[in-house]
């Protein structure tokens, strides 16, 4: 049955007292001592997982230290991580369980909610089939926690749709280093980058999305390295480039191989590490022979002395540190993008020694973690791929169950939305998930809400996307129970319980074991707390590519974090991978892919002729549910706003913090200008973090890239002109059709 999305303030009024309701089975949440005292835990933010110690008094967060043993920050931390602690008290917390009335939610027991969402699960699985019912995860979430929903939803539900917010981030560069090296995670450790000789940053903002790492970046540059940047805006880092390539969006891919084009075409590159240590280099080499840098020029937009000067630069060093993130990925080609990158890296022979080698900047919490394990929607713990024989043996053993009983890999987190949206799909579990902003085309992802039968949310604040469910659970915050992540190095990390969750709210991994016992699966889900989970995990992942039997928690807090894979207990762990240059392929040898550039699924003419990216900035953080809600980083950038070139800015008569319409073939929205000389003047950039009328993703499209099934999120096609003031259309929260259904 559709249903309208409810307002905020009248949820407000609808929290009841505490119920003071104890779930069965014991999941009552261990107390923390009321004293005061400093937990070391980590950021809850970024990939980057600074380490940060949390103030405790009387179960309360309230404030923190810095941690200046923990070896990446140091000490450092970034805005938001700065107040990251002050959520945890927020007058917007969802304090217990809220079912769908006539006229809002209203409070409900564990019991009454729980039994509806099993009992409605059940009923729509009966009705239309096991795979009637979908489940969503977060990449923010702990890899317990990711671990324990991929097997709730393929053991409890026997179903093969599940997917999580991670699709929006990092896979394109994790399908791209399993094509080349076998394994999905940084090539190196963050130690690593102050000692290149050339960093070469492609499509990473690092100032504004993972700031700590620019510290690295610093320190390379005072040890002497040349900074190379490419990216359509004059980022933060930019600033400080000694090369600074300014390409139309889009274009990434075409600049890479005439890189790779001038390197090979000047003889620069590494012929006993190509002969040596990888196959299919002749394909690559013949693929970029066109690509010379005046033709690569009038596409990119890059001056061909510009490209020359890169590639030599590369070819030249045997120390080439490759950073790559969003930029690169969020493209209908960021598999051959990646590809690309690693294409030069094993060219020229950086990878497997201390100062070389690709990374991905993960972008989520333990956006790296949370795929490992098995939310993902074609993999099983450790990395594991979901149709390997081999792999479903093992799995299967660990959980109990027969190979055949495992369902094959499903669909990824946006054809989820459009099977819902179709009719294929009719229910969905959602934990700490918000696709209403999150996933392109966000008018489609409204539609798809509506037309679900049953929509189920754990969360510990109400999302947009959460308006449009029938039962919300108060799940918890990551310093409310223990768990570990994984950075974007690969270091494996030790996220300590701090304080219980307040008031009714419960653990996430409670909340999911006590559904997985309510719908008759509690022989395969004995756990009693995070521990149990981990030692099931440890065995599940065991002999994987992605290896974590030998962490456990103390020995994580002993070493300050374990970089894996980890096979055994004595295992050190491996913080720079391919040091024996063996590579995780069936020939353990390193594997060149032809790349092959199209254009973008949503191409510029002249109703559209202008380019539009999206991203972030530095006080905000994905969705926004958290970030938004905390006024100190507010306060540095309280709305979204367009970002143009003066020369645009001019065609269209537009000052510096005049309003601008931005439209695109989807929709339109309406922001103040900022007008900056650091972006390219045929670009608009617009900040992905808000809702509703301002929300970017109104704007984008749902074309994916075919083997990474990740969004087009950074380029679009749209026009602007000059507007008389804001949209005045409702938000989401409280607007209808006309036709009953939920949205604005």
């Amino acid at each position: 049955m559709a249903k309208a999305p409810l307002s905020e303030e009248l949820l407000k009024e609808q929290f009841g007292p505490h119920l003071n309701y104890v779930p069965p089975g014991g999941w009552k949440n261990e107390s923390v001592h009321p004293a005061e005292k400093l937990v070391k835990t980590h950021c809850c933010f970024c990939g980057q997982q600074c380490g940060i110690q949390l103030k405790v008094r009387e179960n309360k967060i309230i404030g923190f230290e810095p941690w200046e043993e923990f070896p990446f920050n140091r000490g450092m931390l970034c805005p938001k991580g700065v107040k990251r602690y002050m959520q945890g008290g927020h007058p917007d917390r969802l304090l217990h369980p809220l079912m769908r009335a006539e006229s809002g939610f209203r409070p409900a027991t564990w019991d009454e909610a729980l039994d509806v969402t099993a009992r409605r699960l059940r009923e729509i699985q009966d009705k239309y089939g096991k795979d009637a019912v979908a489940v969503y995860g977060g990449a923010s979430l702990s890899t317990e926690k990711s671990y324990l929903l991929g097997k709730f939803a393929r053991v409890a539900l026997g179903t093969r749709h599940i997917d999580y917010n991670g699709r929006l981030c990092m896979v394109s560069a994790g399908t791209a280093y399993k094509l080349a090296f076998g394994v999905d995670r940084s090539t190196i450790p963050w130690s690593d980058i102050p000692k290149a000789e050339v960093l070469f940053v492609i499509g990473a903002n690092v100032g504004d999305c993972a700031p700590i790492t620019t510290d690295y970046i610093w320190r390379g540059r005072d040890n002497g390295a040349r900074l190379i940047v490419a990216d359509p805006r004059m980022t933060p880092i930019t600033r400080n480039a000694d090369l600074y390539l300014p390409l139309r969006p889009g274009t990434d891919l075409v600049l890479l191989m005439s890189i790779l084009h001038v390197i090979l075409r000047e003889g620069l590159q590494d012929r006993t590490f190509i002969d040596r240590y990888t196959t299919g280099f002749n394909a690559v080499a013949e693929s970029v022979r066109a690509y010379d840098p005046q033709t690569a020029a009038e596409q990119t937009g890059v001056p061909p002395e510009s490209i020359e000067r890169a590639a030599r630069w590369i070819g030249k060093s045997r120390k080439v540190v490759f950073l790559h993130a969003r930029g690169l990925e969020h493209q209908s080609k960021g598999v051959e993008n990646c590809l690309a990158v690693i294409n030069i890296a094993l060219a020229t022979g950086n990878l497997g020694h201390e100062g070389s080698g690709p990374t991905m900047i993960t972008g989520q919490g333990n956006g790296q973690g949370g795929r490992e394990h098995g939310q993902k929607c074609d993999q099983l713990p450790g990395q594991r791929s979901l149709t390997d024989p081999a792999a479903r043996e093992h799995v299967a053993k660990v959980w109990g169950i027969r190979p055949e009983d495992l369902p094959q890999p499903g669909y990824s987190a946006e054809e989820i939305m459009e099977a819902i949206h179709w009719g294929e799909i009719k229910a969905l579990l959602s934990l700490c998930f918000n696709p209403l902003v999150s996933l392109p085309d966000a008018n489609f992802t409204r539609e798809a809400l509506s037309r679900l039968e049953f929509f189920g949310i754990v969360d510990f604040f109400l999302s947009e996307t959460a308006h449009h469910a029938d039962v919300v659970l108060a799940g918890s915050l990551q310093e409310e129970e223990d768990g570990i992540g994984c950075s974007a190095e690969g270091r494996v990390i030790h996220w300590q319980k701090s304080v219980d969750p307040p008031g009714d709210a419960r653990c996430d991994s409670a909340i999911i074991v006590d559904l997985a016992h309510r719908l008759g699966k509690a022989a395969f889900f004995p756990f009693g707390n995070p521990a149990d989970i981990l030692e099931e995990l440890r065995e599940a992942s065991r002999g994987g590519v992605a290896d974590y039997y030998g962490i456990t928690y103390q020995k994580i807090d002993e070493m300050k974090g374990v970089f894996w894979p980890c096979p055994t207990p004595e295992h050190p762990g491996t913080p720079r991978l391919f040091e024996d240059m063996k590579f995780y392929t069936n020939d353990q040898k390193a594997h060149f892919q032809v790349t092959q550039w199209r254009p973008s699924g949503d191409p510029l003419d002249d109703q559209y002729p202008i380019y539009l990216t999206t991203g972030r900035v530095v006080s905000q953080y994905l969705s926004g549910t958290q970030t938004r809600r905390i006024g100190a980083l507010v306060d540095q950038y309280p709305e979204p706003r367009a970002e143009i070139h003066p020369r645009l800015a001019q065609q269209h008569g537009i000052a510096d913090g005049d309003w601008v319409t931005v439209q695109s073939r989807r929709d339109r929205v309406t922001l103040r200008s900022m007008v900056v000389k650091t972006i390219r003047p045929d670009t608009v950039f617009i900040p992905y973090h808000w809702p509703g009328i301002r929300s970017a993703n109104r704007l984008t499209h749902r074309t994916l890239d075919p083997r990474s099934k990740i969004p087009e999120f950074k380029v679009s096609a749209c026009n602007i002109a000059k507007a008389s003031g804001p949209d005045t259309e409702p938000d989401d929260r409280n607007a209808e059709h006309s036709d009953g259904k939920g949205g604005a």
